[in-house]
């Protein structure tokens, strides 16, 4: 299972928000790249970047600060507002090893499915973020205030076929806020899709949070608040 630091990015600082909510942020300081560069120093190879300016207003996306940390040696996987193939291709020239494409891969699957056989199945991932109703899984539109008319699993019908290889999934009522990860939903989807690389995103804790997850057969795992607070240290999580 492989770490991935994630570092959110609004107006040149490193944030976190509280399920998603531009309104409910927390300041972490100013300087990105000194913060992938800690993250690498801890042993960590890939770092995962949301581009929250880029997501708020598609026209200031950083790729400067792609570049920036790609230099340090990480490999990065980043997303925030991914609208369009010049999008995926600017960031992929500023170095990223991995575009994360939220909202289209919900709203418009077979563009998404025709970016992953143009630029690799390696080289893209798709981002879901879900709400649960009934138990069974949604993903969310329009920041998380609306839901998809399809469940999470009848979505993935469509990238069957596709060579979808990198899914990220985020319980958005965990997000942000060190309640645990939603373990259960996990579990289901590495029985529905085995073969995927699931990535889950929000809620870990603690340490014992990551060892669940690597035993429930997760191929990653995101952890942004509870690094910057710390809940989690970096390298003893890795050596797990």
């Amino acid at each position: 299972m492989i770490i991935y630091p994630a570092i959110d990015v609004l107006d040149g600082r490193v944030v976190r928000l509280a399920k998603g909510d531009f309104d409910a942020v927390t300041d972490y300081g100013g300087d990105p790249v000194a913060a992938a560069e800690a993250w690498k120093a801890a042993g960590a190879e890939w770092l995962h970047l949301v581009d929250l300016s880029g997501a708020r207003d598609g026209k200031r996306r950083q790729q400067d600060l792609v570049a920036a940390i790609t230099a340090t040696g990480l490999k990065v996987q980043t997303g925030g507002g991914v609208r369009s193939e010049r999008d995926v291709e600017a960031i992929l020239e500023a170095g990223a090893s991995r575009v994360v494409v939220g909202s289209l891969a919900v709203s418009n699957p077979h563009t998404v499915i025709g970016w992953i056989g143009q630029y690799g199945a390696e080289n893209l991932a798709a981002a879901f973020d879900i709400r649960l109703q009934d138990g069974i899984a949604y993903p969310t539109l329009k920041g998380w205030t609306e839901q998809a008319p399809r469940t999470l699993v009848e979505l993935l019908a469509d990238y069957k076929r596709a060579g979808l290889a990198h899914a990220l999934v985020t319980d958005v009522d965990r997000d942000g806020m060190l309640q645990g990860p939603n373990f259960e939903l996990y579990a289901d989807l590495v029985t529905v899709k085995p073969d995927m690389n699931w990535q889950a995103s929000g809620g870990v804790s603690c340490l014992d949070d990551v060892k669940a997850l690597k035993s429930a057969g997760l191929g990653g795992v995101i952890i942004g608040r509870a690094l910057f607070e710390g809940k989690v240290d970096l390298a003893e999580a890795l050596s797990c």
